[in-house]
């Protein structure tokens, strides 16, 4: 039989993207409100592994990751998916979509990201958003798995996933050091 155990604060991630750059910082600081300070802001990436959402959004389109300083308990990420839902609707023009906002979580073992879409790798969470287990942490670095979006999957953002993962993992320790004082 196996012991329920509380589960660990995690890391809040997220991913923007847009035509306008400048929305993009926007939207960076009025997540802050929810979510609190920022502590991490990657540089601006193109976002050309699809067009998929060029006709919505406009050509050629900017991303940036994120992550946030405040850790979140991970259930929590399905009501943070709503609230970047209100945000990214707060942006239409003329019921357009001006900008696509992708909250996860990084843990020790893995990266999930939020989503209204199901499928079969996806589990349900509540209020009709799923995890989207994206990325598994093994052998020193984070792993794609056969569903990842290739821009995941890719080894420089691996790597700023790997660099939030140390973050985050350091700041475990220094608090677990602090109670065992």
């Amino acid at each position: 039989m196996s012991t329920p155990e509380e589960a660990k604060k995690v890391k809040l991630i997220s991913s923007l993207f847009s035509s306008q750059e400048d929305l993009i910082g926007k939207v960076i600081k009025e997540m802050e409100g929810p979510f609190g300070p920022v502590d991490w802001v990657s540089e601006k990436l193109a976002f050309n592994r699809t067009r998929y959402y060029a006709k919505e959004m406009g050509w050629p389109l900017y991303r940036r990751f994120i992550s946030f300083s405040r850790l979140i308990m991970p259930d929590s990420i399905a009501h943070i998916k709503l609230i970047t839902n209100k945000i990214e609707n707060g942006h239409l023009v003329d019921k357009i979509r001006k900008i696509n906002i992708d909250p996860g979580y990084i843990s020790l073992e893995r990266l999930i990201l939020a989503t209204g879409k199901n499928y079969t790798h996806r589990i349900y969470l509540r209020n009709g958003i799923y995890a989207d287990l994206t990325l598994i942490f093994h052998a020193g670095t984070f792993k794609p798995l056969a569903w990842t979006y290739p821009d995941y999957a890719d080894e420089r953002i691996i790597g700023y996933f790997n660099m939030i993962r140390n973050g985050y993992l350091q700041y475990l320790r220094k608090e677990e050091e602090e109670v065992e004082r």
